[in-house]
């Protein structure tokens, strides 16, 4: 579904070869400065890198700006929210072309129900919290690829989609990705919990100066061994009720 080839980005990626195959939830981690958020600007194509991102076999440069934004959505890190419209406007600007309009209405209001947004539709973007701004930009890329209304959907790009949200909002935003990857679509995720990521990644990429230390199935990803090398700190793995969790120790590597 979606192969990167020796991707490389001035001084922040080096050769970075990995695939993602359809339905798959991925996590991006590493220390800050590994090249998370570069590594998903390159996929979404919006930074000028060296090798080839392909998407359903094809160069993304190969297809057309309208094209690709039905392949794939992509949500940045930061983004302020000065647009004078109102919720339910700017996330409309999102809705696949090809679904009618009763389809766009009901997953909206589905989205809007899961991240608590159904009281604040018609409210101003500037009268948003910090919170309810992240909210809606999620409800707005996961309208632009949600697979049941838009056949075309393949990809989700989502660099630290965790920010402002309390807990209950990310359970929610959990339950969404969840849903999102049983209908065939993939997404692929920046994160910094690494308990987080160990619940519930099925596939997690490890980034460490710029370069792919390990990819594949997360619990093998995330060895003792390979997070003491990117971290340079000490962790331990134990089990609680059949699951496993990490905690890092104060020992230096």
């Amino acid at each position: 579904m979606l192969k990167l080839t020796n991707i490389s980005l001035s001084s922040r990626l080096s050769d970075i070869t990995v695939s993602a195959d359809a339905g798959k939830l991925i996590h991006v981690i590493g220390p800050n400065g590994a090249g998370k958020s570069s590594l998903l600007a390159c996929i979404a194509g919006l930074l000028p890198y060296q090798g080839t991102v392909a998407l359903q076999q094809h160069n993304i440069h190969h297809y057309s700006a309208i094209k690709l934004a039905g392949m794939r959505a992509y949500l940045s890190q930061h983004q302020d929210n000065r647009a004078m419209m109102q919720v339910f406007q700017y996330i409309a600007l999102h809705q696949p072309k090809i679904a009618t309009s009763a389809e766009v209405e009901a997953v909206v209001m589905f989205l809007a129900e899961q991240l608590e947004l159904a009281d604040k539709l018609s409210r101003p973007l500037s009268q948003l919290s910090g919170g309810e701004w992240q909210r809606v930009r999620l409800a707005a890329v996961f309208l632009q690829v949600w697979p049941a209304l838009n056949p075309e959907a393949r990809l989700l790009l989502l660099d630290e989609p965790m920010n402002s949200l309390d807990v209950a909002q990310q359970a929610a935003l959990d339950n969404l990705l969840t849903q999102f990857c049983l209908q065939g679509a993939s997404a692929i995720v920046s994160a910094h919990n690494l308990n987080h990521t160990l619940h519930h990644a099925d596939e997690a990429w490890l980034l460490y100066q710029g370069r792919l230390m390990a990819a594949g199935v997360t619990a093998e990803v995330m060895s003792v061994q390979q997070l003491e090398k990117a971290f340079h700190i000490g962790f331990e793995l134990f089990q609680v009720n059949k699951q496993r969790w990490l905690r890092p120790i104060n020992q230096s590597f």
